[in-house]
């Protein structure tokens, strides 16, 4: 008998030596992946079935490679399941895939019929399914695909948007989330904040639509305005329709043009990008007249916007914004607005490009080098009428390009913003600054002029002590041009927001300058 136990212990003996080394070498990783669910299930599954599975289901292939990254990472462990079943993530999971429509989303949601099933019907999935377990993962990167990342950056860029994009592993954000399934109610913190506060106005607008929006504002072709005193039907409607969106407190029904509207009118005007004075324009009530709907979906392709941008530009020390269809740039630093400015951009043919690029000089008294196709298309053609073209507007010829000398009527003004980029667009002062006094200011030929130049200047060299606001004067108006180059670069970002909602709540819609609002929702809302 004991020639028998030996062969026996030993075999035990072997198979416990080999656990052992097991649960060792695959320990921390194990540990490590399972966790991410406090109760997750120990169970792995054969690796070949993924494929199966997106064979089986092909709507879901775009999702295949994160699939397989996720299940790599976990040893092709199950992370849906836990011992009671489905775990609370995959539900709430579930539950916010189907009310994609609040976060401005209108798509189908692939299977929904089999995902109805498995979820409406959690007795039935106590035990672990492959193809439950594959499909909550790529019902997973559905959500994150469409809410937080949008559409491709390939498609981004042939609508003309050349910002980052933001790039995040959602592979790993979902580690955090299976720990803390709470997380996923929270505002994600790779997406920009200016996201979640029209997310609210989405809400609010969808609560008016649901009311009924608003009527139309009667026109009377033979009135040119409405002033202070005024009596007249349209703005007894006026003031209703400033009512519904909260521009003034109450609605007296009264067909005068009070103080009280006038207050409305101003807060209207205001979040509508318009010149902040009493009168009520033609153009004004055609503005209050954009429906419900058409408002809904302005705001939709602005959260689209959002998805684009990393909400880390945020964390930048300074940060310059210029916002297109606002004509208006911000000077930021440690995240808040020191600096405001309205600004021209480029007409539509001559479109300022949506971009990002580091500034790094500032000039002073600059020479204007004259672009080749503005010497071909315009200076050309004016000195063959006119010789002494040239002399009368300040130009000389340089090699073999024509240069506006340094000057008050100089076409960049005084000073101008440099940074380098291949598109050749920079920000610049102006000798014509009756432009900044007009509600749409799309006059240049791409390169954005500054309201504020020199009050730009002095708050981006604030903390140079060589200079001060007194030094700048003198450098604008000197002689000789002087280049100044930045201690820190600043990053410049140019976008393109039609709405966008304030520190204190209130949303602004502005004009779609270069009607890119239109593409953008055909590729979101399209059928």
């Amino acid at each position: 008998m004991k020639k028998l136990h030996s062969p026996i212990l030993l075999v035990v003996f072997i198979l416990l030596f080999t656990i052992v080394s097991c649960k060792k070498k695959d320990g921390n990783t194990v540990a490590a992946n399972t966790q991410t669910s406090i109760n997750a299930i120990e169970v792995a599954f054969d690796s070949t079935q993924i494929k199966t599975f997106f064979g089986k289901y092909p709507k879901l292939q775009p999702y295949q490679g994160e699939v397989e990254q996720l299940y790599r990472k976990h040893q092709f462990h199950y992370i849906w399941f836990d011992k009671n079943g489905l775990n609370e993530f995959a539900g709430l999971l579930y539950n916010k895939v189907n009310n994609l429509s609040k976060e401005g989303i209108e798509t189908e949601i692939p299977y929904k019929e089999k995902l109805d099933d498995i979820y409406n019907n959690p007795d039935d999935n106590q035990k672990a399914s492959i193809e439950t377990e594959l499909l909550s993962s790529a019902l997973y990167f559905f959500y994150a695909d469409k809410v937080y990342d949008g559409i491709s950056t390939e498609k981004s860029k042939d609508l003309e948007w050349f910002l980052p994009r933001k790039r995040q592993s959602y592979v790993n954000y979902l580690d955090s989330l299976l720990i803390n399934p709470s997380l996923i109610h929270k505002e994600e913190k790779g997406v920009l904040k200016q996201y979640y506060l029209l997310r609210d106005v989405l809400q609010e607008y969808r609560k008016i639509e649901k009311k009924g929006g608003w009527k139309t504002i009667a026109l009377d072709p033979n009135v040119k305005s409405y002033k202070p005193g005024d009596s007249a039907t349209a703005i007894a409607q006026i003031r209703t329709r400033l009512f519904i969106t909260d521009d003034i407190s109450r609605d007296s029904k009264s067909a005068v043009y009070d103080d009280e509207l006038a207050t409305g009118i101003l807060k209207f005007k205001k979040r509508s990008g318009n010149l902040l004075n009493k009168t009520i324009l033609p153009e004004h009530i055609n503005y209050m007249n954009v429906s419900v709907a058409d408002r809904i979906k302005t705001v939709m392709v602005n959260m689209e916007r959002c998805r684009w941008i990393s909400n880390d530009i945020t964390k930048s020390k300074e940060l310059i914004v210029v916002n297109i269809p606002a004509y208006e740039l911000t000077f930021f630093r440690d995240g808040k607005p020191e600096l405001r400015s309205k600004v021209v951009v480029g007409k539509a043919m001559h479109k300022t490009v949506i971009f990002s690029a580091p500034m790094k000089y500032i000039v002073f008294r600059p020479y204007w080098n004259v672009p080749t196709s503005i010497l071909k298309k315009e200076i050309l053609p004016a000195i063959e009428k006119n010789p002494n073209y040239l002399a009368e507007h300040d130009m000389e010829w340089k090699d073999s390009n024509v240069r506006q000398r340094p000057g008050p009527e100089n076409s960049l003004g005084l000073v101008k913003f440099l940074f380098p980029n291949s598109n050749a667009i920079y920000l610049h002062d102006t000798p014509s600054k009756s432009l900044f006094g007009k509600e749409d200011r799309a006059f240049s030929h791409g390169c954005i002029r500054v309201a504020k130049p020199k009050e730009l200047a002095a708050i981006i060299m604030k903390n140079d002590k060589k200079w001060n606001p007194e030094k700048i004067e003198s450098a604008m108006n000197g002689g000789e041009e002087y280049w100044y180059t930045l201690k820190n670069k600043i990053p410049v970002y140019i976008g393109y927001f039609t709405a966008w909602v304030d520190a204190d709540g209130v949303v602004h819609f502005y004009e779609d300058v270069y009607k890119k609002d239109e593409a953008l929702a055909t590729l979101l809302f399209d059928k």
